[in-house]
């Protein structure tokens, strides 16, 4: 299950402008120009979770929390600076995913990065 979810999250954050993966604190991680905005975690120091870490806009951690807790999550380390942590192991619609993912991006990417991508959509 984690490989095939690890291949569709990289087809996702692989998508984006000037978007590169390399392995990040033992965990592939995703990378907007050289600002991480994904990180994909399978059992993150035993924690028994299959998640992702996401970048958030203000508000967004809160809000997904809130929303649904046994999908979402605050995650360790960045949480506390409004990252969302996203439970792959759960059935979160990926459609959901695709738009944490999107935010994520859209809150590291420079404007020229997000230009791009708003030009390309």
């Amino acid at each position: 299950m984690a490989v095939d979810r690890l291949a569709r999250v990289r087809g996702i954050c692989l998508g984006y402008p000037e978007t590169t993966e390399r392995p990040s604190h033992g965990a592939p991680t995703f990378f907007a120009g050289t600002k991480t905005f994904v990180m994909f975690f399978d059992d993150h120091h035993g924690d028994g979770r299959l998640a992702l870490w996401c970048a958030a806009p203000p508000g967004a951690q809160q809000a997904y929390v809130a929303d649904d807790p046994r999908a979402f999550f605050v995650p360790p380390y960045v949480g506390a600076r409004g990252w969302v942590g996203v439970r792959l192991d759960r059935r979160v619609p990926w459609a959901e995913v695709e738009a944490v993912i999107d935010d994520a991006y859209r809150q590291v990417a420079l404007q020229r990065m997000l230009r791009e991508l708003d030009r390309a959509g």
